[in-house]
């Protein structure tokens, strides 16, 4: 079955492997646990946020404690902030004396992450961010996400450009095999093709996504699914477990676990994939809090992910907008990212019924039945219904049920239209 988007045909594949992964925003902001934008969002001045180095020493930072917690809860690849836009840098540079090895703490933390990472065979990916709020050759002019011009700097965007391609080769050459880059922030909107091809010709497995000095690879909707993302293209989406911050936040406001779930369900049925993120505290320890989420939703996507691995997108097939559908040969999985209005589900103009309805989210058997109801009787036929499901049992998790048949399933169809949210199905 072909999938609802092209994959690379190359060594960057891995990434239609590896659906589910961990984001982690993690840097200097950690040490006051307010946000990563603190420097900008409380107008810090930068002589001021730089004395935040001084205090870097986290001495609890374990790469296979996090590795550990990533596969408990089902994440198959990592992606880490090695420079956010405060400009800190969590590696040895040498182009930059802001980075870690000028603290306390003296360590490079990408080195050792991804020495970590290749002891597990587990993919990892690199975030950096192109704004800079430290660095006197980025051309801050206080747009968004940019601090006002300072009268120390010599803004100069391609002596900038320059900066920035000799980070990605340090990047891209010291820490073995990569598997992504994703860039962040390029207020300017500069276009410099060659930067993404240096990428590709040290680390031909990297993804790279949309939002640097090229379309990249795939898009980055972030936050929520907003009704533009186009699903024709290779997406994947980006949540944190923190409804203020991405990074660590002392008194934070937390998502609940359905609606990460929820999240998550409604763009793996759509063949994207998605990063969870957590922030680390300044001690390199990831909060209990974010820990007992992604270790919850763990749970729940190991009994459901067969939904969505090796599953092709097909809610086409029924015109109950209020559920997903993916299928695999004779197996068709009703992914219900939306509440449960009701005891039933009906997946009209469906006419045949599973040999088998389980609901993976338990184990447990699911009723079904089918018959012509009252709200059948213009068509005057009868459709399948998914019955007797426990509503308000499963009010706290995103319910998955699969349906096995002993018959074909309907030839697959491409709607007429690609209208936001439409998905085609070839």
């Amino acid at each position: 079955m072909n999938s609802l988007v092209p994959r690379f045909g190359d060594g960057r594949d891995w990434w239609f492997e590896r659906r589910y992964g961990m984001f982690v925003h993690w840097g200097l902001y950690a040490i006051n646990g307010w946000h990563e934008q603190e420097q900008w969002r409380r107008r810090v001045p930068r002589s001021q946020y730089t004395k935040l180095a001084a205090q870097w020493n986290p001495t609890k930072f374990s790469p296979e404690a996090w590795l550990d917690l990533a596969q408990e809860a089902g994440m198959e690849y990592l992606c880490l902030t090695t420079k956010h836009h405060d400009g800190f840098c969590l590696w040895d540079t040498k182009l930059t004396r802001y980075n870690t090895m000028n603290t306390p703490y003296g360590k490079d933390i990408v080195k050792l992450l991804a020495e970590a990472c290749q002891r597990r065979k587990f993919p990892l990916c690199l975030y950096y961010s192109i704004a800079d709020w430290h660095h006197p050759s980025y051309p801050n002019q206080g747009r968004h996400h940019e601090i006002p011009a300072q009268p120390e700097d010599s803004p100069d965007l391609l002596a900038y450009t320059e900066f920035v391609r000799g980070q990605v080769r340090e990047l891209c050459t010291h820490y073995g095999e990569l598997h992504g880059f994703w860039w962040d922030m390029n207020v300017d909107l500069h276009r410099d093709t060659s930067i993404n091809a240096l990428i590709r010709q040290l680390q031909p497995k990297a993804v790279i996504n949309d939002r640097g000095y090229d379309e990249g690879d795939f898009g980055t909707p972030e936050r929520d699914y907003e009704s533009k993302v186009d699903f024709m293209r290779r997406v994947e989406a980006c949540q944190s477990v923190g409804m203020e911050s991405w990074s660590w936040r002392k008194n934070e406001d937390y998502y609940t676990d359905r609606h990460l779930m929820r999240s998550i369900a409604k763009f793996r049925a759509r063949d994207a994939n998605y990063l969870l993120n957590v922030g680390p505290k300044g001690d390199g320890t990831i909060p209990v809090e974010s820990a007992g989420i992604l270790k919850r939703i763990g749970r729940w996507y190991k009994a459901v992910r067969e939904a969505f691995e090796g599953t092709t997108p097909c809610s086409e097939l029924a015109a109950n907008k209020s559920v997903l559908l993916t299928r695999k040969a004779n197996t068709l999985y009703v992914i219900c990212h939306t509440d449960l209005v009701g005891s039933a589900i009906k997946l009209k103009p469906l006419a045949i019924a599973p040999a088998r309805a389980t609901l993976l989210n338990t184990g447990k058997p699911v009723a079904f039945s089918l018959e012509m109801t009252p709200s059948d009787h213009v068509e005057h036929q009868a459709f399948l219904r998914l019955t007797g499901l426990a509503t308000n049992t499963l009010a706290d998790t995103t319910p998955v049920i699969k349906l096995e048949f002993d018959h074909p399933l309907p030839a697959l169809v491409t709607p007429r239209s690609n209208k936001p949210g439409d998905v085609l199905i070839r």
